[in-house]
Formats: structure tokens, sequence, C-alpha cells
């Protein structure tokens, strides 16, 4: 009888989902019964108190043996969100009624404080002991205040206790590290200045890992690092070309080092650079790789961040990646922008991040151009098991001189498997190599819609475009506000023809989303420690998407007949048109004043040949367009 109850309760807890947030996003998990690699988990969500449904991207079947670091069989993530705001999320197992429907709160930005210590300028160590509470953090005040240790002490401050945040403080001179986490959670460093720590190794270079932040302890979990400049390590790592006291892999300082914490960490609004002198190894990253762990821990976001100069791995985000996400980062100057080999559990995003200048000396033991992103595998192929989502980043070539493609350098095509890529530009230049590794041995990617220069693998969709990309006139990144404006133009290839993305490319205009980190007639993006301050928070749905929502048509494609799903969040004109691809009025389905609510209109094709339309949702003065096709 005991065994009997125990095994309903397990039953219950395995079927109820759980979430875990961040400022922005939520990661979902479930482990429905009767879940399969056959059936996807369908997700939407709402704001509580609200009647708009938005969908998330389907999650997938992914429970992965040996370990209980994947807490459930179906895992995902909802991104894009306004911060301290509850969500309803809405669950169904495909093909079956089995669903359910939760709540989740997203971080608040204004953390409580119940106590603030102010600091004066010092050359010794501070040492942060006691702790505060969830309703109480003790606010250690910084401003205008240094801490310059002139390389007699290992740190500038150390952190062993917890809810408690480090801010506005110029860190200087630590021996090893500037800031040092020791088994604590809750920790918020922002708007600190971090230069001139590390120790030199036997060979002359910086010695491996020593970091502008730094921890080794595998607990410390809900670590914020934001709006913090780290620049300018002591010493220097080495370059592929160069050898160490182990060999030719790069080994030096660290802007931001975390060897397997417990995650659910954000580093986000944060400039990490340094000089062609005093280059990191990676500029965030840590361990261990092949593993279930690794960096940045799962439920971890890294965004809207300036990364530059590193002999190796802008963003190394390799081991266990559980609901990792990597978004909206600029990267240049860098060996490899973005790391991620292996991902073992799953789902990895990587979205909307863009790479300039990537390049390795003559003579390198990798070659010149690296990957834009890694794939492949640490410590043998069986570690390649969790899923990933490569959306609308783009790849530029300042002078040829960029990135290689996914999985591809001059040396070599790496492993990818679990992979799906939509809407990148996959420029590799004028170079002989692929825009995507081209392997017999990778397995269960779905590439499509993707603007790609070089090699691109067969078995795709059919929607990729080879060309190059054509950018508008004064495209660049501007180094006094730090932004970037790289839109297509619209004679470019690319224009207007990526694919909608659920919740990932709300908002787009025109006939639908651009290619590439960059929609035209949206604001240049914004990266670091100003980033979104007086504009507000990159988020697409605050303007358009919450006062009215067009879903994606159902079934889609058809023959002859569709339902177009639509929402709005107040009273206002409302028309719905179909167009052709030659932009030809096809049908009027509504012209009228609506109220407040969710509407579902039916759309007959009866008498319209095989081909793509368009439908078009104006309300008030403001519109929103998707693409369907009807197959006869």
């Amino acid at each position: 009888m005991i065994l009997g109850i125990f095994i309903i309760l397990n039953e219950l807890i395995a079927g109820t989902p759980t979430t875990v947030s961040t400022f922005e996003t939520i990661g979902v998990y479930w482990s429905p019964s009767g879940g399969s690699a056959s059936k996807l988990v369908l997700l939407k969500y709402r704001e509580e108190g609200t009647t708009v449904w938005y969908d998330g991207l389907p999650m997938k079947y992914n429970p992965i043996g040996g370990t209980t670091n994947e807490i459930s069989d179906y895992r995902g993530s909802i991104v894009n969100l306004i911060p301290n705001t509850t969500y309803e999320i809405n669950l169904t197992l495909e093909g079956t009624s089995a669903t359910e429907t939760i709540l989740a709160t997203t971080w608040t930005e204004d953390f409580p404080v119940n106590d603030t210590i102010t600091l004066s300028n010092r050359s010794r160590t501070y040492s942060v002991y006691n702790s505060g509470t969830k309703d109480g953090y003790i606010l250690i005040d910084g401003t205008n205040a240094t801490i310059d240790v002139e390389n007699n002490y290992d740190y500038c401050i150390n952190i062993r206790g917890s809810y408690v945040i480090i801010r506005g403080v110029t860190l200087k001179n630590a021996k090893k590290h500037g800031i040092n986490l020791i088994n604590c959670h809750d920790v918020i460093i922002e708007n600190c200045d971090i230069s001139g720590w590390g120790e030199k190794n036997s060979d002359g270079f910086g010695i491996n890992y020593q970091a502008g932040i730094y921890s080794a302890s595998t607990s410390i979990k809900r670590i914020v690092i934001q709006r913090c400049k780290i620049h300018h390590p002591r010493y220097d790592a080495n370059s592929w070309a160069e050898q160490n006291d182990d060999g030719y892999h790069p080994s030096g300082p660290q802007g931001i080092t975390f060897f397997n914490s417990a995650g659910n960490n954000v580093i986000r609004y944060n400039e990490i650079w340094s000089d062609s002198e005093h280059m990191y190894n990676d500029i965030i990253g840590g361990g261990t790789n092949g593993s279930y762990s690794g960096f940045p821990g799962p439920d971890s976001d890294i965004y809207s961040n300036y990364f530059a100069n590193c002999w190796d791995d802008g963003i190394e985000a390799e081991g266990g990646n559980r609901n990792t996400r990597i978004w909206a980062n600029y990267l240049e100057n860098t060996f490899l922008p973005i790391a991620n080999a292996a991902t073992s559990i799953g789902p990895l995003y990587i979205w909307k991040n863009t790479s300039g200048k990537c390049y390795s000396p003559p003579g390198s033991y990798y070659g010149v151009h690296a990957p834009f992103i890694k794939m492949g595998y640490a410590g043998g192929i069986d570690w390649m098991t969790g899923h990933m989502y490569v959306f609308n980043n783009t790849i530029l070539q300042p002078n040829n001189e960029g990135a290689g493609g996914i999985g591809v350098s001059d040396a070599a095509n790496r492993y990818i498997k679990h992979c799906t890529t939509r809407n990148n530009i996959l420029d590799v230049g004028s170079s002989a190599i692929n825009s995507i590794s081209i392997r017999s041995e990778n397995s269960d990617n779905n590439y499509n819609y993707d603007l790609y220069s070089g090699g691109y693998p067969n078995n795709n969709g059919g929607h990729s475009i080879k060309g190059t990309p054509i950018y508008i006139k004064n495209a660049n990144f501007n180094y006094e506000n730090m932004t970037a404006d790289f839109s297509l133009s619209s004679q470019s290839l690319g224009y207007d023809t990526g694919e909608v993305i659920p919740n990932f490319t709300d908002g787009y205009e025109g006939s639908a989303p651009d290619i590439g980190a960059f929609e035209a007639g949206k604001a240049p993006m914004e990266y670091g420690v100003k980033a979104y301050i007086t504009t507000g928070i990159d988020n697409e749905k605050t303007s358009v998407l919450n006062k009215f929502f067009l879903s994606q048509n159902y079934p889609n494609p058809f023959n002859p007949t569709t339902i177009i799903n639509f929402s709005l969040q107040a009273e206002g004109m409302t028309k719905l048109v179909v167009y052709n691809v030659l932009g030809q009025e096809v049908k009027v389905l509504l012209n009228e004043k609506l109220s407040a609510g969710s509407y579902s209109v039916p759309f007959d094709g009866s008498n319209l040949s095989s081909a793509v339309y368009f439908y078009n949702l104006k309300f008030n003065n403001q519109m929103l367009t998707k693409k369907m096709q009807i197959i006869k």
C-alpha cells in the first residue's frame, strides 16, 4: 500500500509543470503521461488578466539518460517577456487531451534593500560575509569609491554572503580576481568597473581562468552581472599561433569565469573588452564542457552585451545548456564568437547575435576563420544529446575577416546534431568554406530560411537562399553610443523572406521577418552599460503586441480552408485582408469596428491556385502580416 501511494505521488509530481524565471524569460518543464518523440508539447502564454494568448515555440520530448539534471521530459523557454509580470502558461500534449495551465512571474528589476553600506576608497580586500534576505538585500554602495589592492591581495572583493548588491565600485589590480564568489546566491553586481587583475604564468602569459568576476563554487546561483565594464587584465593570453606551457590552446585571463554553477544566472548590458596586448582566453566561460553542468549553468541568460578581444571563445556556453538563452550580443575581435560544444541537455537558444571581425594570427593551429557557432563535442560525441535553436543571427565580413559558418572553420567541418536554424545571415565571405557543416555523421538537424554564401546542407526545407546580403546605407556599429544597425536593404536577398517563429519574430515589419539579427524599420540595437536605459526594454511586444495579436493560420499549408485567429486588447477599427505575392488584394475578410477580445475568421481558398499568400491585419493605424500557403 505504501509503495502504491509512493508511485502515485511520483506520477503526480512528474505530471506537474514547473517553471524557472529570470527578468525576461521563463523556463518551462513538464513530463506529461504519454509523452513521446512523436508528440510535441504546444505552448501558449499571456499576461495574467488579459485575453490575448501568444504562441510559444513548441517543446520537444528529450529525456536524457544517466542524469537527473534535465528535470523533465519536455523543456523549453518563453522569451521577450516583461520584468515583474505574471504570465499564464498553457501546455498541451499534441494530439491528446492532456493539458495544464500554470502561472509564473518574471523577476523584478527593483530589488528591495534593507541595509546600505557605503564604501570609501581602500587598498585592501573588502569581504562580504553577512547576508540579506529576499525581502531585503544588503546594498554595498561603492559609487565614486575605488578599491585598488595594488597586486598585494588576491581579490578586490570577496563575497560569501547572499542577497547582496555590489554597486558602482571601481576595482583595480587584484592579484587573482577582481571579485571572488564563494558558495553564495542572489548576488547583484552592477555598474562596476574592473581592471588590472591576474598573475603571470611561467610561460609569460596570464594564468588561465583568472577573471574580473570569478567563482569555482558549484553552488552559486542567481548571480546577476549587469552594466559593468570589465577590461584590460594585467597579462595577455596566448593565441592559437603561440605556444604556452601546455600547447597551443589559448590560456590566460577571462572577463567572467564560473565553473559548473547551479545556474539561473543573468549576464546583461555589460562591456567586456581589452586591447591587442592584453587579450582574453575566453571573454566569458568556464567548465566543464563535456558534462551535464558547465557554463553559464541552467536557466541562464546572456544578452545585450558588447564583447571583444579574445583569442578563443567570446561566449563559451558549453556543457548542459539546459534552457540557456543567448541573444542580442555584439561580438568582435574574437577567434570564435559563440562556443556550444557540447550541449548535452538543452535546449540552447541563440538568436539576434552579431559577429564582426573574427580572426586568429597566421600560423594558427586551427586556421584563421573559426566557426561563428562552434558545434561539435568535448569529451566525446555521446555528449551531443541536447537540442539547439539558432535564429536570426548575422555574420558580418568586414574586409573578409569575419567568422566562419556554423560548425565550420578553415580547419574542419564539425559535428552537428539536434540543431534547428532559421533566418540566419551565414556570410562566410570569400573563403572557400561552408556556411553550415556538411558531414555524413550529422543527424536530426533542421535547416531552412537562411541566407548563406558558402556550402549548405542538401537536407533543408528549400527556402534558404544562396547569396550575400546588402545592408542599408550607413550600416554600422556606433562605438560612441554602443548601437548597431545592419538592417537589410529592401533590394537585398533575405528582406521580408524569413520564417515567422512563434515568440521570437513577433512584431516584425512588412510581409515577413527579415533574415538576420536586424529588422528593417526597427530602431538600432543597443548594447552595453547604457543599453535601453532611455529607450526602454528591447521588447517587441511592448508597443504593437500588447494592443493586438495575429496568430499563424491553422492549418498551414491548407486546402482549401483555414482559420485565422487574432486578438484585440482594446476597441478599434479592424481590417483583415488577403493579398497575393504581387501585393494585389484577393479578399477582404473583415472591415469593421470590433471590441476587445479574441476572434476566429475562416478563409476559403477554393477559387485560388496553389501559391503563397499574405494576410494582413490592420488595427487602428498599425499592421501585422503573416504568410500562408495553399497546396492543392
